[in-house]
């Protein structure tokens, strides 16, 4: 099991240097993937001091190209199956080196202007990220297995408003949304 306020820990430390060091993407309001490229860097300056400085953060990473996972989701009707694309903005991983311990961190972007159905998916994405394999999820096209694509220590859905100068956090793991705050983007 991976220890999820640890990786809190190296997620907060590297969202820090990332405002710290970015202003200007902030003041241009760039795209998310210049915001995820910037927070890939630090979050890798992170890890080099950590038991995981052997671990890679990548931005788009499709191993299991095409991949999609089926999930169970309960709704208010009831349970639902739901098809889920696995590729994720930006994550923490071994590439496939550790098998006990592959998948660390992943991370959904948003900007707040983004329309709400794709905001959704990126959260139903990020519960299927961090259930277990076997935790209501299997392969869909038999192209990728949740053994590799699950299994998330931590999940973060990131949503940045440039207009109310805010970033929206929210933490998940074993397919559940835990923690939420809004934090202000120093000037």
């Amino acid at each position: 099991m991976k220890n999820t306020k640890e990786l809190e820990e190296i997620f907060e430390h590297a969202n820090r240097l990332f405002l710290k060091n970015n202003i200007v993407l902030f003041e241009t309001k760039v795209s998310e993937r210049t915001l995820c490229g910037a927070l890939m860097i630090e979050l890798h300056e992170v890890l080099k001091n950590t038991r995981y400085f052997n671990y890679y953060v990548d931005v788009e990473y499709n191993r299991n190209i095409g991949g999609m996972v089926k999930t169970i989701k309960k709704t208010y009707r009831g349970m639902d199956e739901c098809i889920v694309t696995i590729n994720c903005d930006l994550i923490v991983h071994s590439r496939g080196k550790n098998k006990l311990r592959d998948n660390l961190i992943a991370l959904e972007m948003k900007k707040s202007t983004g329309r709400k159905i794709d905001k959704d998916n990126d959260r139903i994405r990020l519960e299927c990220l961090t259930k277990s394999p076997g935790q209501d999820i299997w392969s869909y096209g038999r192209k990728a297995l949740p053994q590799y694509v699950c299994g998330y220590g931590l999940g973060v859905y990131y949503e940045v408003n440039f207009k109310r100068q805010s970033i929206l956090v929210e933490y998940y793991k074993e397919g559940n949304c835990y923690y939420q705050y809004e934090m202000r983007i120093p000037n």
